[in-house]
């Protein structure tokens, strides 16, 4: 697996690209908005690990621009930025995760062990007029193509996973961020906004319903 480091700290990008390497990723590392940008244009990576403030272009800048030609590839952004509103902006701009500066060096290689897991990846899964093609990582909707961000789509195929079931944004949290420990999980409404946008749901549309206070359940409605 390719994980690009875009951080202009040399001595933090050093540290982290020994520490992966010897976990048995590839590693490629850029110093500047710019040239992180340019890697990603030229060759496939399987994830960015991206800095905020970057010389020459910033971090929320490039993640931008990645996703306009790659809406899957994890992006986590390393960063001192921690209010909400930052977040959200980050999260808007196509990011899958946050790493809060300072962190620890077992915490990166978790974060980023999530977005490698295997996954039975034959068996479709539906939801009403929504299916999902895992070996394909697709989603359809009416037989129509929807693209979803890596984030996106990993929340969404856990509610279908469990239609039926009411699942609490802790289980979510817990589930699909794979953080156990006290975390804003407002950040998960704000994913469901962008889903129902993107697959054309209103809010009080049985398929995936808002159970105030506690969290979201899919419903299959025939």
């Amino acid at each position: 697996m390719k994980v690009l480091i875009v951080e202009d700290e040399i001595g933090i990008a050093g540290f982290l690209k020994q520490g992966l390497e010897e976990e048995g990723y590839e590693v490629l590392v850029a110093h500047d908005g710019s040239s992180g940008l340019e890697i990603t244009r030229k060759q496939k990576v399987d994830i960015v690990l991206l800095d905020w403030i970057l010389p020459q272009m910033l971090g929320i800048d490039v993640c931008k621009e990645i996703r306009k030609v790659d809406s899957k590839t994890p992006i986590l952004f390393l960063t001192a930025k921690d209010t909400i509103q930052e977040t959200i902006e980050g999260l808007k701009a196509g990011a899958n995760d946050y790493i809060k500066k300072p962190f620890s060096f077992d915490e990166l290689v978790e974060r980023v062990k999530i977005h490698f897991r295997n996954e039975n990846r034959n068996d479709i899964l539906s939801l009403g007029r929504i299916k999902i093609i895992p070996s394909k990582h697709q989603v359809m909707v009416n037989d129509q193509e929807v693209s979803l961000t890596q984030r996106e789509y990993e929340l969404l195929a856990y509610l279908i996973k469990n239609k039926g079931k009411v699942c609490t944004r802790n289980e979510i949290i817990n589930d699909v961020w794979d953080i156990h420990f006290e975390y804003d999980t407002g950040v998960i409404d704000v994913f469901m906004n962008a889903i129902r946008k993107k697959l054309n749901l209103n809010k009080d549309e049985e398929l995936i319903k808002t159970i105030r206070g506690v969290g979201y359940i899919a419903n299959d409605i025939n």
